[in-house]
């Protein structure tokens, strides 16, 4: 792990030393307090949610002492996870994951569900197979609250900075975030990070070129080409599928909103909410599906996010509901699965059901 005193403090995780007091810092943080007293206790009366908070900050303080470094948190995350997938999910199937060595460190690439449940479920199959984890890139528009700062870099996240404006300003933040991906990989720990910028909301999932480039900004540095350098960066395609996706409706409403009224306007913590619904919403069956490392056949950005794209819309594994949305035949479509595509689309307005059923049938039309 990189050290305190880096150039990089204001972006990357915390380091073990830095745990004990950003644990502490959250404990005393009362909106922190008052979030989790609401989720946990929402049907209570205020007058009896104000009683809660000092009990508590007490709990968790009690149950927080233990943790001392970033593995003990990564441990809790781990068993928090196992709880949290049988809650909310059939259960996660992991391929490709044997194919890799656990001494290695790679650049995961995936495609971009969900704001959370995406890095955390990669992590979760890396750590069940005992590799280690990676470190989770997330945009600086999570950072609106300081307790979401203290959760994202206690569990092994580094910020990405989407809201730097200026063209100067910019190269120094992707310049900073390039090299700071090069220095973890060679420091042997891995970097998970989104093929793209946001959501895909509807289901197409192809990679931004800028990213890849943003890699090479280290290599240029060092006069390498564009290939040499990130054959060294040892990039791992990954393919993350949801049968239910918790934010479906969400996402097809803001999509309808952009495209019929030219515009949609985010709530102030609208992407937090996102986030919660995302952990605790349904997810029916889940699939991570790790590809092979990419070594060759690219020159350019352009060709290397099509490599990317091929290997995840191959490896993206199709349920009975994509292939519904797409109207395609298929032997495990039931009753139950029509049903539950019925009542999704009886939610929305009837102008902004096609961008549901989009979300659900472009994986079928990317894989063909």
């Amino acid at each position: 792990m990189l050290t305190n005193s880096d150039s990089y403090h204001d972006i990357r995780p915390y380091n073990d030393s830095e745990v004990p007091a950003a644990i502490d810092r959250l404990i005393n943080d009362q909106a922190f307090i008052d979030a989790i007293v609401s989720h946990r206790f929402e049907h209570s009366p205020k007058w009896l949610s104000a009683l809660l908070s000092p009990f508590v900050k007490m709990l968790l303080r009690i149950k927080w002492r233990k943790f001392k470094t970033v593995d003990h948190i990564q441990n809790e995350v781990g068993r928090y996870m196992d709880s949290l997938l049988q809650r909310t999910s059939k259960g996660i199937t992991v391929k490709g994951l044997d194919k890799l060595d656990p001494s290695k460190a790679y650049i995961f690439i995936s495609n971009h569900r969900d704001i959370a449940m995406d890095p955390a479920l990669v992590n979760f199959a890396l750590h069940s197979a005992g590799h280690n984890t990676a470190l989770i890139a997330f945009g600086d528009n999570l950072l609106k609250k300081p307790s979401a700062t203290e959760l994202m870099k206690l569990n092994k996240g580094f910020v990405v900075k989407r809201s730097v404006k200026g063209p100067r300003e910019l190269l120094k933040a992707l310049t900073q975030l390039s090299n700071f991906i090069k220095d973890a990989l060679q420091s042997n720990q891995s970097i998970w990070i989104a093929q793209r910028e946001g959501r895909a909301k509807d289901g197409m999932d192809f990679t931004d070129p800028a990213i890849l480039k943003m890699f090479y900004m280290a290599g240029k540095q060092q006069k390498l080409e564009f290939a040499e350098y990130i054959r060294s960066l040892n990039i791992v395609p990954v393919a993350i599928a949801y049968e239910n996706d918790p934010c479906d409706i969400a996402k097809a409403k803001e999509l309808y909103a952009v495209n019929h009224h030219g515009t949609y306007s985010k709530t102030e913590f609208e992407d937090i909410d996102s986030l919660i619904q995302g952990i605790i919403g349904n997810k029916g069956r889940l699939t991570v599906t790790f590809g092979s490392v990419i070594h060759d056949g690219f020159s350019t950005p352009n060709e290397l996010a099509s490599q990317i794209d091929e290997q995840i819309h191959h490896n993206y594994q199709l349920y009975p509901i994509n292939y519904l949305a797409a109207e395609q035949q298929h032997g495990d479509i039931t009753d139950a699965c029509r049903e539950r595509l019925t009542d999704k689309l009886n939610q929305l307005p009837v102008e902004a059901q096609p961008y549901l059923l989009a979300n659900y049938a472009n994986p079928v039309k990317n894989a063909r």
